[in-house]
């Protein structure tokens, strides 16, 4: 499903949803990364006056994804072995997860860990296909692309059964759905916290459409294209292991993410069962 946006679009989620503010540290960041020689050291003093964020940044380069052959001990390290992007990218999305508090229609920890998998798998995959994709912007979309949903279900009570009706009947897709019952849906939603958040905009459009059924129609293989297949190649890896069926999306797209990705499916099925062993088993 193609989505656009229009005035009364724009209008009706000013008025229905508060974002999350983008939080002082991301903006302090982003400050000293503008800098005509900004500081690897400061970024790193900046970083660690959040412990909770550190620690969540040591325990993810730790991981087996990255591949690092050393134990990475402090966050100056960290910063030091990535630099700025790749460190700016994990904090950004840490930091989304942090954001959202209150009364829900559904588990928040419950949707974020499968988000937080489906981030973690995208990166991995990243570092399997020798693409130009940025992993930071992998690991960014991977928690960003469905952060409307949480968003929907802290506005709407009624949410968890849209959700449930979409889980049962892959006919209608999720984004039909909650059109049908809230006039909005959670893409768009999730566009506007990215663009509130200043996520670059390439990101801010894969948001808006990754449940857009035609966006590999006309096949370029760009950062863009190659960034929505990893998306949903990750998707469909957590989707089938914590669910043991397949994502909606993926038997409309599977040869065409396969294409775009220059992969065939024998080779999917590795990296499948790899990120599996060393991304979702641990």
């Amino acid at each position: 499903m193609a989505i656009t946006l229009d005035d009364q679009y724009v209008s009706q989620i000013t008025k229905l949803f508060v974002i999350p503010p983008r939080p002082e540290l991301l903006t302090e960041l982003n400050a000293l990364m503008q800098q005509e020689e900004p500081s690897l050291v400061e970024m790193g003093n900046i970083i660690a006056k959040d412990i909770s964020i550190s620690a969540a940044v040591l325990k993810l380069i730790n991981s087996p994804i990255f591949g690092i052959a050393r134990t990475v001990s402090n966050i100056n390290q960290a910063v030091m072995f990535l630099g700025f992007d790749r460190i700016y990218g994990l904090v950004q999305g840490i930091k989304l997860k942090q954001s959202f508090a209150g009364k829900s229609s559904i588990s928040l920890e419950r949707f974020w860990d499968t988000s937080e998998e489906i981030a973690q798998v995208a990166l991995f995959i990243g570092s399997q296909i020798k693409t130009k994709v940025p992993v930071e912007s992998l690991y960014t979309l991977g928690l960003f692309h469905d952060a409307g949903v949480p968003l929907m279900a802290m506005k709407f009570q009624n949410y968890i059964h849209v959700l449930v009706e979409s889980n049962k009947n892959y006919d209608h897709s999720l984004v039909e759905l909650e059109e049908k019952y809230f006039q909005t849906n959670h893409a768009i939603v999730g566009y506007f916290l990215a663009s509130g958040w200043n996520l670059p905009k390439e990101l801010c459009t894969l948001i808006l459409r990754h449940h857009d059924l035609t966006f590999l129609d006309k096949k370029e293989s760009s950062i863009e294209q190659m960034t929505f297949s990893i998306l949903k190649m990750a998707e469909n890896i957590v989707h089938t292991e914590r669910r043991y069926v397949a994502a909606p999306d993926w038997v409309y797209l599977k040869e065409a993410v396969l294409d775009v990705l220059g992969i065939t499916n024998y080779e999917y099925n590795d990296i499948k069962e790899d990120a599996i062993e060393l991304v979702i088993g641990n």
